[in-house]
Protein backbone atom coordinates (compact mmCIF):
# COMPACT_ATOMS: atom_id res chain seq x y z
CA UNK A 1 0.00 0.00 0.00
CA UNK A 2 2.86 2.39 0.82
CA UNK A 3 4.46 1.66 -2.56
CA UNK A 4 1.23 2.50 -4.37
CA UNK A 5 0.85 5.77 -2.43
CA UNK A 6 4.50 6.66 -3.10
CA UNK A 7 4.18 5.79 -6.81
CA UNK A 8 1.02 7.88 -7.07
CA UNK A 9 2.68 10.83 -5.33
CA UNK A 10 5.76 10.53 -7.55
CA UNK A 11 3.62 10.37 -10.70
CA UNK A 12 1.69 13.43 -9.55
CA UNK A 13 4.93 15.38 -8.96
CA UNK A 14 6.35 14.35 -12.33
CA UNK A 15 3.13 15.24 -14.13
CA UNK A 16 2.97 18.57 -12.29
CA UNK A 17 6.56 19.31 -13.24
CA UNK A 18 5.91 18.43 -16.89
CA UNK A 19 2.79 20.59 -16.86
CA UNK A 20 4.69 23.54 -15.37
CA UNK A 21 7.46 23.17 -17.97
CA UNK A 22 4.84 22.98 -20.72
CA UNK A 23 3.62 26.45 -19.73
CA UNK A 24 7.04 28.08 -20.06
CA UNK A 25 7.42 30.80 -22.67
CA UNK A 26 9.24 29.65 -25.79
CA UNK A 27 11.83 31.81 -27.54
CA UNK A 28 13.70 30.54 -30.56
CA UNK A 29 12.30 27.05 -30.03
CA UNK A 30 13.61 26.83 -26.46
CA UNK A 31 11.78 26.97 -23.17
CA UNK A 32 12.74 30.00 -21.08
CA UNK A 33 13.12 28.98 -17.45
CA UNK A 34 12.39 31.73 -14.90
CA UNK A 35 15.01 30.30 -12.51
CA UNK A 36 17.82 30.80 -15.05
CA UNK A 37 19.68 34.00 -15.86
CA UNK A 38 19.28 36.04 -19.01
CA UNK A 39 22.46 34.52 -20.46
CA UNK A 40 21.59 30.93 -19.46
CA UNK A 41 18.29 31.19 -21.31
CA UNK A 42 19.52 33.22 -24.29
CA UNK A 43 22.16 30.64 -25.24
CA UNK A 44 19.36 28.12 -25.82
CA UNK A 45 17.36 30.34 -28.21
CA UNK A 46 17.97 29.54 -31.88
CA UNK A 47 16.76 33.08 -32.64
CA UNK A 48 19.47 34.78 -30.58
CA UNK A 49 22.75 33.22 -31.73
CA UNK A 50 24.12 36.53 -33.03
CA UNK A 51 23.12 38.34 -29.84
CA UNK A 52 24.84 35.69 -27.70
CA UNK A 53 27.97 35.92 -29.87
CA UNK A 54 27.92 39.72 -29.58
CA UNK A 55 27.43 39.64 -25.79
CA UNK A 56 30.37 37.22 -25.55
CA UNK A 57 32.57 39.36 -27.84
CA UNK A 58 31.71 42.49 -25.85
CA UNK A 59 32.60 40.81 -22.54
CA UNK A 60 29.09 41.23 -21.12
CA UNK A 61 28.37 37.59 -20.21
CA UNK A 62 29.38 38.02 -16.56
CA UNK A 63 27.42 41.26 -16.21
CA UNK A 64 24.21 39.84 -17.70
CA UNK A 65 24.63 36.71 -15.59
CA UNK A 66 24.80 38.89 -12.48
CA UNK A 67 22.13 39.64 -9.94
CA UNK A 68 20.40 42.44 -11.84
CA UNK A 69 17.63 43.20 -12.19
CA UNK A 70 17.94 43.83 -15.91
CA UNK A 71 15.44 44.36 -18.67
CA UNK A 72 16.94 43.30 -21.98
CA UNK A 73 15.40 44.26 -25.28
CA UNK A 74 16.83 41.28 -27.18
CA UNK A 75 17.20 41.63 -30.97
CA UNK A 76 16.72 38.41 -32.93
CA UNK A 77 19.12 37.03 -35.52
CA UNK A 78 16.73 38.41 -38.16
CA UNK A 79 17.17 41.86 -36.59
CA UNK A 80 20.95 41.53 -36.87
CA UNK A 81 20.51 40.32 -40.48
CA UNK A 82 19.23 43.81 -41.31
CA UNK A 83 22.79 45.07 -40.76
CA UNK A 84 25.12 44.71 -43.73
CA UNK A 85 27.20 41.55 -43.33
CA UNK A 86 30.54 43.39 -43.64
CA UNK A 87 29.46 46.03 -41.12
CA UNK A 88 28.39 43.37 -38.62
CA UNK A 89 31.67 41.47 -39.08
CA UNK A 90 33.61 44.68 -38.45
CA UNK A 91 31.52 45.48 -35.36
CA UNK A 92 32.18 41.98 -34.00
CA UNK A 93 35.97 42.39 -34.35
CA UNK A 94 38.30 43.27 -31.47
CA UNK A 95 39.06 46.88 -32.53
CA UNK A 96 35.32 47.69 -32.32
CA UNK A 97 34.62 46.05 -28.95
CA UNK A 98 33.83 49.40 -27.26
CA UNK A 99 31.34 50.33 -29.98
CA UNK A 100 29.72 46.88 -29.80
CA UNK A 101 29.47 47.18 -26.01
CA UNK A 102 27.81 50.60 -26.35
CA UNK A 103 25.25 49.23 -28.82
CA UNK A 104 24.44 46.21 -26.66
CA UNK A 105 24.14 48.17 -23.42
CA UNK A 106 21.69 50.49 -25.20
CA UNK A 107 19.36 47.46 -25.13
CA UNK A 108 19.62 47.02 -21.34
CA UNK A 109 17.75 48.79 -18.55
CA UNK A 110 18.76 48.47 -14.90
CA UNK A 111 15.26 47.46 -13.74
CA UNK A 112 12.78 44.62 -14.03
CA UNK A 113 10.28 46.27 -16.38
CA UNK A 114 7.38 44.05 -17.43
CA UNK A 115 5.26 45.12 -20.41
CA UNK A 116 2.26 46.20 -18.32
CA UNK A 117 4.49 48.58 -16.35
CA UNK A 118 6.02 49.96 -19.56
CA UNK A 119 2.55 50.41 -21.08
CA UNK A 120 1.43 52.19 -17.92
CA UNK A 121 4.39 54.59 -18.07
CA UNK A 122 3.67 55.27 -21.74
CA UNK A 123 0.03 56.05 -20.90
CA UNK A 124 1.01 58.22 -17.92
CA UNK A 125 3.39 60.21 -20.14
CA UNK A 126 0.81 60.89 -22.85
CA UNK A 127 1.83 58.22 -25.35
CA UNK A 128 5.63 58.23 -25.18
CA UNK A 129 7.95 57.32 -22.29
CA UNK A 130 11.73 57.89 -22.21
CA UNK A 131 13.69 54.76 -21.27
CA UNK A 132 17.20 55.34 -19.94
CA UNK A 133 19.57 52.45 -20.70
CA UNK A 134 22.74 51.37 -18.94
CA UNK A 135 24.60 52.32 -22.14
CA UNK A 136 23.57 55.95 -21.75
CA UNK A 137 21.03 55.89 -24.59
CA UNK A 138 17.49 57.13 -24.23
CA UNK A 139 14.93 55.02 -26.04
CA UNK A 140 11.38 56.26 -26.56
CA UNK A 141 8.74 53.66 -25.68
CA UNK A 142 5.38 53.95 -27.43
CA UNK A 143 2.30 51.84 -28.07
CA UNK A 144 1.26 50.71 -31.53
CA UNK A 145 -2.11 49.17 -30.81
CA UNK A 146 -1.35 46.50 -28.22
CA UNK A 147 2.36 46.31 -29.10
CA UNK A 148 5.20 48.20 -27.46
CA UNK A 149 7.59 49.87 -29.86
CA UNK A 150 10.90 51.48 -29.08
CA UNK A 151 12.61 54.25 -31.02
CA UNK A 152 16.36 54.78 -30.68
CA UNK A 153 18.07 58.17 -30.77
CA UNK A 154 18.24 57.96 -34.59
CA UNK A 155 14.50 57.36 -35.01
CA UNK A 156 14.89 53.63 -35.84
CA UNK A 157 11.97 51.66 -34.43
CA UNK A 158 11.78 48.15 -33.02
CA UNK A 159 8.66 46.25 -32.01
CA UNK A 160 8.47 43.97 -29.00
CA UNK A 161 7.47 40.65 -30.58
CA UNK A 162 7.63 38.52 -27.40
CA UNK A 163 7.13 40.31 -24.10
CA UNK A 164 7.64 39.42 -20.45
CA UNK A 165 10.04 36.47 -20.63
CA UNK A 166 10.86 36.27 -16.91
CA UNK A 167 14.43 35.42 -15.88
CA UNK A 168 16.00 34.96 -12.45
CA UNK A 169 17.78 38.30 -12.86
CA UNK A 170 15.21 40.28 -14.83
CA UNK A 171 13.16 40.06 -17.98
CA UNK A 172 13.69 39.73 -21.72
CA UNK A 173 11.53 41.41 -24.34
CA UNK A 174 12.33 40.10 -27.83
CA UNK A 175 12.57 42.83 -30.47
CA UNK A 176 12.75 42.84 -34.25
CA UNK A 177 15.46 45.46 -34.82
CA UNK A 178 18.86 46.39 -33.45
CA UNK A 179 18.73 49.82 -31.79
CA UNK A 180 21.69 52.17 -32.06
CA UNK A 181 23.13 55.03 -30.02
CA UNK A 182 22.93 58.52 -31.50
CA UNK A 183 25.15 58.86 -34.55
Amino acid sequence: MKRIAFATAAATLIAGSAFAQGNLPMVGGAAMYPDRTIVENAVNSADHETLVAAVTQAGLVETLSGEGPFTVFAPTDAAFDRIKEDDLATLMSDPYKAQLTKILTCHVVAANAMSDAIAGMIADDGGMHPVETVGGCTLQAMMDGDEITLADENGREATVTIADVAQSNGVIHVIDRVLLPAQ
